[in-house]
């Protein structure tokens, strides 16, 4: 089992900084503002060639039992009882706080190895301002600074030191952590020439406050982000590891998106920024739509984002119980006019809060992933155009009919058909559309954007005249 590092602190004292600079990534988003980081964040350290995840988490206010810094807490809390071990991070600018002997006394309850270290000390190290921070009990502080590098490779030798031999007993490795250990550490007893199943990302996409942090907890089975009835909850891209009937997946939880001109904020430009790497990087991505407020303009641009990338795309209508069946219909009429460019792709009504129709939408997921890597043989390719054409053939123009020879393909994901004749730069958008259609229900292409390229043969005894 992978030993666990969780970080831990009060809001805006360099935890994501710290976790960036140990995994050496930009996963954490970074800023000069206090409660940043909300939901717990997992990355893999290596030490000595020793694999470590570490944990990055919110702000830590144990005291605080409502709302969502209450919410935070108890993320918070989770990092910790799957720790082999903690390092409590302080700033040392600001010095010691009432609210650092709260976390102390409450990480002192916990019986988990901990490490003091006092961030924030670029230039100060040795300053007599270290001495206040004995009074926490937690042992000897340790200065570094997160964001200029200074003494972090001592802190990470001392984390080495401090790692037990083997993960304490008692508390399991929980199965984000195992997954994270999987996906990132080679098995030395695996055979090199078997390829490694990789986990599909799934990225849980939509506006503000649709319900996706609360989908992600229903597939998962636990509370793994937080779910809190305010549009913005979610600000980062939070990656989560889970198993379903014996397939791996990475459910990728994305901070909603919202028109470009409501969009202020340094940091929610870049949890927007991270979505959209999020929907780039995924295999699938399921646009939520909140069944209650029907379709919108937003709704339309991440789902034109999401076949611009080539992502298969399934979607998903949450909160399906909470609207009668007058509103049920009004929302499919506007699925179909403001969303005809992803008819490809398969509607599930749902609801994450009661789990209703997860089973079903999950198929889907698996189905629309498998027809974006599907295989399409040459010559049945071919014989599929030839049939198409037999059956409509390609408008003239002018004194002129394009003629589609054979097709082959040219990639996957999205499945990429290139077709060869003559005169193909005169096939009409409506043809190449109808050609898609073909495609589709020839080879079960249902989920997946297809891409429809020509390549014209040139007569090589013309004459340039």
């Amino acid at each position: 089992m992978t030993p666990i590092v969780s970080l831990v602190g009060r809001p805006n004292v360099g935890k994501s900084t710290l976790f960036n600079r140990m995994t050496r990534s930009r996963d954490a988003i970074v800023a000069d503002m206090p409660g940043l980081t909300r939901d717990r964040h997992y990355g893999m350290l290596r030490m000595a060639d020793r694999p470590v995840i570490v944990v990055d988490t919110g702000g830590f206010e144990p005291v605080v039992d409502t709302g969502i810094v209450h919410q935070m807490a108890r993320q918070t809390r989770q990092a910790i009882a799957e720790s082999d071990l903690v390092v409590f991070l302080v700033d040392l600018r600001t010095g010691l706080s009432p609210q650092d002997l709260h976390i102390a006394a409450e990480l002192r309850k916990t019986g988990k190895p901990i490490l003091l270290a006092v961030n924030k000390a670029e230039g100060r190290h040795g300053h007599p301002a270290l001495a206040e921070f004995h009074e926490l009990g937690l042992g000897e502080p340790f200065s570094i600074s997160a964001a200029h590098g200074d003494s972090v490779p001592d802190l990470l030798d001392r984390i080495l030191q401090a790692l037990p031999s083997e993960p304490s007993e008692g508390i399991p490795e929980t199965e984000a952590a195992s997954e994270v250990a999987a996906e990132t550490a080679p098995d030395p007893g695996a055979e090199t020439t078997k390829p490694r199943e990789h986990s599909l990302r799934l990225a849980i996409a939509g506006r503000p406050n649709v319900g996706k942090s609360t989908l992600v907890n229903a597939l998962v089975g636990e509370e793994r982000v937080i779910a809190f009835d305010m549009p913005g909850t979610t600000r980062d891209a939070i990656e989560v590891p889970f198993e379903r009937d014996g397939r791996k997946f990475i459910l990728i939880d994305t901070a909603g998106l919202r028109r470009k001109g409501k969009v202020f904020e340094a940091v929610e430009k870049f949890s927007v920024i991270k979505t959209l790497q999020a929907i780039e990087q995924a295999n699938v991505v399921v646009l939520l739509l909140d069944a209650t407020e029907g379709v919108s303009d937003q709704d339309a641009h991440i789902a034109s984002f999401a076949v611009e990338a080539g992502r298969a795309l399934v979607l998903a209508a949450n909160k399906w119980d909470a609207v009668d069946t007058y509103g049920r219909e009004r929302l499919m009429v506007a699925i179909r006019q403001r969303l005809p460019f992803v008819s490809f792709a398969k509607f599930h009504s749902i609801s994450a809060r009661t789990g209703s129709g997860l089973n079903g939408l999950m198929k889907s997921v698996v189905a629309a992933h498998a027809a974006a890597y599907r295989k399409l043989p040459t010559p049945k390719l071919t014989r599929a155009i030839i049939e198409a054409v037999a059956q409509q053939q390609p408008p003239r123009s002018g004194p002129v009919r394009p003629k589609l020879r054979y097709a082959h393909q040219g990639g996957t994901n999205p499945p990429i058909i290139i077709i060869h004749g003559s005169a193909l730069d005169r096939v009409p958008a409506t043809y190449t559309r109808y050609l898609e259609g073909q495609l589709r229900e020839k080879f079960d292409l249902t989920g997946t954007p297809l891409r429809v390229e020509y390549r014209s043969s040139t007569n090589p005894y013309a004459r340039d005249d």
